[in-house]
């Protein structure tokens, strides 16, 4: 192929209706086929990154190999296609505003006046490519965040305009997301919105190749038709997104209404083998007919928000799938347990995930889990700062260190088992300054970790500021705190585990990122199993 050809994917009418969800879904079917695919998320807000958004906001951030604080749709695109994303695959309008100013700061525009038409357009036109120029992919697609007729979208719909005018015939479409609405009072759906937002899209120059509708109830043959003739588009190019029971559905689904028999025909690219999707109807078999229900309980303090722990609740879809269990995930919130009500709160579960977060918030509530677990013998998976309480907790109620804590908690603390890293003291800019993206870890041969992975040698993604204190290690470790993961290079503790305790691990870094259908994370699917084995006990 001599060309990268690119499919743009716009919303309208409603944010909300899972552009990332179809993006990675076409993306899989492609790939399928056996197209070199690749997506990228193009986000309107003006943060540099996600990185400095709390979860509230914007969900999880997601992290990739390479530091990147992206958006949690990257997630999605890295789940469906087992491929890791990088920098490239998430831009914001911070970023882009970021480049270019510090470009007319080196002079680079040669004393022009620097305006949104051509000097921000070409910008995000030249980001927009920059998977394509690579030469590794067939087909790139991008997500455009936001729905059309905001005030931010405009300079990314501007840049999708020239830049299918530039790409030429047959090698650059949009596809279009929108809502049809069901009005129960009238009994039925409603096409208005849709003709509006394709309406928005056309004033700003754009045609849509492709409907891809958002439904509640079946499109009837005369609505899609109706449909086609209103907003331009060949009848054969309006496709009915159902509601779903598990977004692992779309791929099928979409299947179904040909969406990428259209897509790839709008490109001129041929029909090349028929997708072979029997991995991922494997899993979804399995997904649907389990043979065991577990409980688990998912210990934070951003749990309002289900977004907010996305990765990790994905990551117990597929290691559910693989453990043929339904994870029935019971989310706990830190901030209103303590030592008088947590056995009544955590009891029934077959296992505990104590999650990531930041700040003291909800802090001796995780602290009071880690303990319920440790005693009473439930498998336990503590993440990032779930670890970091496990030590905490081991440091308090069996070494006897009264007040012990982390820095970040407490500066003044007597045991400040947890402590910031020595390259992040100086440091007081917040934005893509932690530990950031994949670090090696060394897995102690005999170790729990160690069965778990199968290898000695690992790579993990990471996201944080604070460390296990090196100082307390010895001390802890002949008391029975297992070190079982240190990074070679700077001696990081990034694996605690306890022995006679049926699972009980602590990870520093965040092995919900690594989670895929095609390759579920080990330890999600190692306490999957252990909470089963307790189940049945």
């Amino acid at each position: 192929m001599n060309q990268t050809k690119y499919i743009f994917v716009t919303g309208g009418v409603s944010s909300s209706l899972g552009k990332g969800i179809i993006a990675a879904s076409l993306a899989k079917l492609l790939q399928a086929r056996g197209y070199r695919t690749a997506i990228q998320k193009f986000d309107p807000y003006i943060n540099v990154d996600p990185g400095t958004l709390n979860p509230y906001e914007h969900g999880e951030c997601y992290v990739t190999d390479d530091g990147a604080e992206t958006d949690l749709d990257l997630g999605h695109y890295e789940r469906f296609l087992n491929v890791p994303t990088s920098q490239a695959n998430n831009v914001t309008t911070g970023r882009v505003y970021l480049s270019v100013i510090e470009k007319e700061r080196r002079g680079e525009f040669l004393g022009k006046t620097v305006q949104v038409v051509p000097h921000i357009t070409n910008e995000i036109k030249e980001r927009m490519q920059q998977l394509g120029k690579t030469g590794d992919y067939d087909i790139v697609i991008t997500e455009i965040g936001g729905t059309v007729g905001d005030i931010e979208s405009l300079p990314y719909i501007e840049s999708v305009r020239q830049l299918v005018w530039e790409l030429g015939e047959n090698n650059g479409i949009v596809i279009h997301l929108t809502l049809v609405p069901y009005l129960a009072a009238a009994g039925e759906l409603k096409t208005k919105p849709t003709q509006h937002s394709v309406k928005t899209l056309m004033e700003s120059g754009i045609k849509a190749d492709i409907l891809v509708c958002r439904t509640e109830h079946e499109l009837s043959s005369d609505l899609r038709q109706k449909l086609a003739l209103f907003c331009n588009v060949k009848r054969e190019a309006v496709i009915q997104s159902i509601d779903a029971s598990t977004i692992y559905d779309v791929p099928n689904l979409m299947l179904e209404e040909g969406l990428d028999r259209v897509a790839l025909k709008k490109l001129d690219l041929a029909e090349k083998n028929k997708p072979d999707l029997k991995q991922w109807n494997d899993f979804l078999y399995k997904l649907k007919n389990p043979k065991h229900t577990v409980n688990i309980g998912l210990v934070g303090k951003y749990v309002e928000l289900q977004d907010s722990y996305k990765s990790i609740l994905e990551a117990f879809i597929h290691a559910g799938a693989v453990n043929e269990t339904k994870v029935n995930v019971i989310s706990i919130h830190s901030e209103y347990l303590d030592e008088h009500n947590a056995a009544k709160k955590l009891a029934g579960l077959d296992g505990i995930l104590v999650a990531p977060g930041f700040g003291g918030r909800g802090i001796e509530g995780k602290i009071e889990t880690v303990r319920y677990a440790r005693e009473n013998k439930i498998p336990f998976f503590g993440i990032c700062l779930g670890m970091q309480m496990a030590v905490i907790e081991y440091a308090r109620n069996v070494m006897g260190w009264e007040g012990a804590n982390s820095t970040e908690m407490n500066e003044s603390t007597p045991y400040p088992v947890i402590n910031i890293m020595e390259e992040q003291k100086n440091i007081t800019e917040m934005g893509g300054t932690m530990r950031l993206g994949a670090w090696k870890c060394h897995i102690a041969e005999g170790s729990l970790a160690n069965k778990i992975y199968g290898s000695t040698d690992i790579l993990e993604r990471h996201r944080h500021r604070y460390e296990f204190n090196g100082a307390y290690l010895d001390e802890m470790q002949s008391s029975g705190l297992i070190a079982s993961g240190i990074n070679p290079d700077t001696g990081l503790v990034e694996v605690v585990e306890l022995e006679n305790h049926p699972f009980f691990i602590g990870v520093q870094y965040h092995p919900e990122y690594k989670s895929t259908v095609a390759n579920p994370h080990p330890l999600f699917v190692s306490f999957v199993k252990a909470a089963v084995k307790k189940k049945c006990e």
